[in-house]
C-alpha cells in the first residue's frame, strides 16, 4: 500500500523525548578562598582566640617614677553553630519504571554536594549583612579611626559609583589595613553600573578606561580591569542589606570590599568540624535507595577593620 503523512498519522510518535535531561546553569562558587579557615579544632565546638592591644606612650620627666601600663586583652569566641544535611532517594519500583532512573539517580550526590557549597557561599557573603547574622551594625556607619566602613553608594539612586571604591579604600587605609590584594566582591547590578558610567562608554573623554567600550568590565567571576587597586567578582549570593535604601523603595545589597593580602587579615572567620560527608544504603523496609550528605561548620566576623560594606539599590538596571 502507498504511505503519506496523512494515513500514516498514527505510525508516528506525537511527541519525542530525548536521552539527556536538563540541569539548571550554575554559577562560580568563590567565597570560600576568601575565609580564614581554622586547621586547629581538636574537639568542642567552640574556640577562643586571645588577643592583645598596643602599648601606651606618657611623657616622662627625669627622676620621676615610671608609669607602667597593662596591655589591653580580650578574647574572640567561635562556635561551630551549622549542622546540615541534603537527602534524595529512589525507590526500587522508579528504578525498575522511569526511563530517567539511573541518570538521576547518578546527580543525587553531586547535587548535594552543589547545595552545601551554595549554602556555605551564602553564609559566608551572609557576614556581610549586618544586625544579628553579621559583623557590622545596621543603619549605622561602622566606623573606624573615623573612616565609614558601611555607607549608601552615591550613584545616581543610590547605585554603585566609582567614587564609592576610592571611599571603600580609604576606609581601609584608615583602619591600617594592607593595601595589596584588594578584592571588591559585588552584585551584578554593580557591574551594569560601572558598565554604563559616562565617562566609562566614552572613552574619548576619559582614555584611561580605553578598550572596555568593546568588552565591558565583568568577564566570567572576575572583572578585567582594577579600579583603585581593587579587583572586582560578581556574586549572586551577597546580602540584603538590612538598611532601608532611602531613595527608593527596594532593599539594596551589601556589596564587600576588603584586602586578602594574607590569610590572617581576611575579614572571614571558618572552621568545618565536619567536611561534607554522604552516606548511602538500602532501605529495605521502604524499598529504596537513599543518599544522604551532612556537613558541620561555624563562620563568624574576625577582622572587622577588613570589612568595608557598600550599600546598592539593585532595581535601576
Amino acid at each position: 500500500m502507498s504511505m503519506n503523512t496523512t494515513n500514516g498519522a498514527l505510525l508516528t510518535r506525537s511527541e519525542i523525548w530525548s536521552t539527556q535531561l536538563k540541569e539548571v546553569l550554575q554559577d562560580q562558587l568563590e567565597a570560600q578562598g576568601w575565609v580564614n579557615w581554622l586547621s586547629e579544632f581538636p574537639d568542642g565546638d567552640q574556640f577562643t582566640i586571645p588577643s592583645i592591644g598596643e602599648s601606651t606612650v606618657r611623657d616622662y620627666s627625669e627622676d620621676t617614677d615610671v608609669t607602667f601600663d597593662a596591655l589591653d586583652t580580650g578574647e574572640f569566641t567561635f562556635s561551630i553553630s551549622e549542622y546540615l544535611s541534603s537527602g534524595h532517594y529512589i525507590t526500587e519500583k522508579a528504578r525498575q519504571d522511569l526511563f530517567y532512573a539511573a541518570q538521576l539517580e547518578s546527580k543525587f550526590v553531586p547535587s548535594q554536594a552543589r547545595a552545601m557549597a551554595e549554602k556555605l557561599e551564602t553564609d559566608i557573603l551572609a557576614l556581610a549583612a549586618g544586625g544579628a547574622s553579621g559583623g557590622q551594625t545596621a543603619n549605622a556607619t561602622n566606623s573606624i579611626n573615623g573612616a565609614e566602613h558601611r555607607f549608601i553608594g552615591t550613584g545616581t539612586n543610590e547605585t554603585f559609583a566609582v567614587a564609592d571604591a576610592a571611599k571603600a579604600l580609604f576606609a581601609l587605609k584608615k583602619a591600617n589595613v594592607p593595601s595589596s590584594n584588594l578584592i571588591a566582591i559585588v552584585d551584578p547590578s554593580v557591574e551594569y553600573a560601572l558598565n554604563t558610567i559616562t565617562n566609562i562608554t566614552n572613552v574619548s573623554n576619559n582614555p584611561r578606561w580605553e578598550g572596555l567600550i568593546e568588552t565591558g568590565i565583568g568577564s566570567d567571576m572576575r572583572f578585567i580591569k582594577n579600579i583603585f587597586g581593587f579587583d572586582f567578582y560578581v556574586s549572586n549570593y551577597l546580602a540584603e542589606a538590612n538598611e532601608t535604601i532611602t531613595l527608593t523603595t527596594a532593599q539594596g545589597v551589601a556589596n564587600i570590599f576588603m584586602s586578602a593580602a594574607s590569610p590572617d587579615l581576611l575579614p572571614f572567620m571558618g572552621a568545618m568540624r565536619q567536611m561534607p560527608k554522604v552516606d548511602g544504603q538500602y532501605n529495605m523496609n521502604k524499598q529504596r535507595e537513599e543518599y544522604v550528605t551532612t556537613a558541620r561548620y561555624g563562620l563568624k566576623v574576625y577582622r572587622p577593620e577588613n570589612l568595608v560594606c557598600v550599600l546598592t539599590d539593585t532595581d535601576q538596571v
